[in-house]
């Protein structure tokens, strides 16, 4: 039982911090981006990517706008290395993208990565040995002062390999498992790889405060961050860093937070692809941003598109529910949200502004998303959603009076389904249960003998003939109203001996240009007060209008049983 199991744990500590004052910041820009996918990324996958798919990985990230890109860990195998060769040797850099290239602190290692790296213009070369009190103790049995030797030896090594090469380099350090590290000695140890490298405010460090694993609330990371900003010397020469992973599932909350407590840099993957639960998702972080009215610095305007790359490369998938990329994170199934998602966004379309559409944070369209897979149809969806289809998909412009009768239709019909309902299946159901409804009475020819307007007292008045099946059989009436469609109306009640009450009419255009069509739609109530709509399309209104009422009539008789 998990009461047992529980006792093995400990909180983690929280840091004694009273004077903190990032819970008052806000973000007003977007950090400096760094995408690891090339290594964090790929290091994680079951398949390692191939020269060909980190290339393609390389390009897109150089599309949507990373201006530093760790190509890989050009010491620890072959392909990283060649990877890494072939982007210079083949000139694949642009001139305004630097490439990062990470060690651990031994000198073969060092030695290899300036090997891999020579003839760039430009470089970061990316430090780390673990500092981790775990690790120190477990894995290295090393102290404290064996620790801070180990990364300053391999910085003297990088800054001498860095004076003999062309490249522009420049210095990044980690101390691995960041979070895991007394702060007191994450600052004395960066302290120390500083005053080997002597940056100054022209040309800062970077140093990456890593949550190699996330061990607590998102809080205490941003705690850590504030002090050690406030606590290491020579602030103005560093660029801090930020590096999390997601082992408790809030390395975007923890990332934010940090930024808050003056964190410049962020380095994360693409859908946070990373080991374990992996890192830091980047496209969220810039999106949550952009929500905000803060441009990230990165563009996903064709967010498809990067998915596309993404899982060929990766050979992963992207979930559905992924914010921002996920196949159903802008579609809606709930009766309720698609209704007002439905009125959200017809009256953010009259207005335009400020986006604010119901439960829909940010406007698809700007990710290269359509409006058409906002709302999608099951047994949970109600009249908005279904209306919603009907307008976007199909032109159909039902009235809001009709949407109740409808979506009971579909409701029934999904119901018996137990699955999503296709936009053509929602039409097809409009299609069979109004356009096509005839089991009573069908239209055989209709015209308009003689039309008279008088516009001198605004009245007009029309004598029709129509020709109808009743029941299969043929029959043909005469009558004359104050229009086309009530003299209809009269030829029924009059001829057909039927009792009704046309209640409401309405009509828009279907399409544009010369065989434009039109559609009606009409509800009427029968001799026991009971409501039907009825719907017709044709290139006359006045024949769609008529077929919108036979539609009408057609459903209220089977309605009655003598259909």
């Amino acid at each position: 039982m998990f009461s047992e199991k529980v006792k093995k744990y400990r909180p983690y500590p929280k840091v004694d911090f009273p004077d903190r004052t990032w819970p008052d910041a806000t973000i007003t820009k977007a950090p400096a981006w760094c995408s690891v996918d090339l290594r964090d990324g790929n290091q994680a996958l079951i398949r390692p990517m191939s020269l060909e798919k980190k290339l393609e990985m390389f390009r897109m990230l150089v599309e949507v706008g990373f201006k530093e890109i760790e190509v890989g860990f050009p010491a620890a195998s072959q392909i990283e290395y060649d990877f890494t060769r072939m982007l210079i040797e083949q000139d694949l850099i642009p001139d305004d993208v630097v490439i990062q290239a990470l060690t651990q602190s031994r000198e073969p290692q060092i030695k290899k990565t300036f090997e891999a790296l020579a003839g760039a213009r430009q470089a970061v070369v990316h430090l780390y040995n673990s500092t981790s009190t775990l690790q120190r103790d477990v894995v290295f049995r090393k102290g404290r002062r064996e620790i801070i030797d180990l990364g300053v030896g391999g910085a003297r090594l990088i800054r001498e390999e860095a004076g003999r090469t062309g490249t522009r380099i420049s210095y990044e350090y980690s101390p691995e498992s960041f979070t895991g590290t007394e702060l007191d000695f994450a600052v004395e140890i960066c302290d120390a790889v500083m005053d080997v490298w002597e940056p100054d405010p022209e040309h800062p460090v970077i140093i990456n405060l890593p949550a190699t694993v996330e061990m607590s609330t998102p809080n205490i990371y941003a705690d850590q961050i504030e002090w050690f900003g406030r606590n290491m010397k020579n602030r103005d020469c560093a660029l801090i860093s930020l590096h999390a992973h997601n082992d408790r599932g809030s390395a975007v909350a923890a990332t934010e937070l940090a930024l808050m407590a003056g964190a410049d840099r962020v380095e994360g993957t693409l859908f946070g692809n990373g080991e374990r639960t992996g890192n830091v998702d980047i496209l969220t972080l810039a999106l949550n941003l952009f929500t905000q009215g803060i441009d990230p610095g990165l563009d996903f305007s064709d967010i498809n598109h990067v998915i596309e790359v993404y899982e060929r490369c990766t050979g992963l998938t992207v979930h559905p529910r992924h914010p921002y990329a996920g196949e159903l994170v802008y579609t809606a199934f709930s009766g309720s949200h698609q209704d007002a998602i439905n009125k959200g966004m017809a009256a953010w379309e009259e207005t335009g502004g400020v986006w604010a559409v119901p439960y829909l944070p940010i406007d698809p369209k700007d990710v290269g998303r359509t409006y058409e897979s906002i709302i999608r149809i099951n047994s949970q969806s109600g009249k908005g959603g279904v209306a919603y289809i009907m307008d976007n998909e199909f032109g159909f412009k039902l009235p809001r009076e009709m949407h109740p009768e409808f979506g009971a239709v579909i409701q029934k019909v999904s119901d018996e389904t137990d699955g999503e309902l296709p936009a053509e299946v929602v039409f097809h159901v409009f299609e069979k249960e109004y356009l096509l409804a005839a089991s009573c009475y069908r239209l055989k020819g209709f015209n308009v003998v003689k039309r008279h307007i008088d516009t001198s007292e605004n009245l007009s008045s029309a004598e029709i003939e129509a020709h109808i099946l009743v029941h299969g059989e043929d029959q043909h009436l005469n009558a004359s109203g104050n229009g086309p469609l009530d003299a209809f109306c009269e030829a029924l009640r009059s001829g057909l001996g039927l009792t009704f009450t046309l209640q409401a009419y309405h009509e828009h255009a279907l399409t544009r240009g010369s065989s434009s069509s039109a559609v009606s739609y009409i509800m009427i109530t029968d001799g026991e007060n009971r409501e039907f709509w009825g719907a017709g399309v044709d290139t006359d209104i006045i024949v769609a209008s008529i077929k919108a009422l036979l539609s009408a009539m057609n459903r209220a008789c089977e309605a009655h049983g003598t259909g």
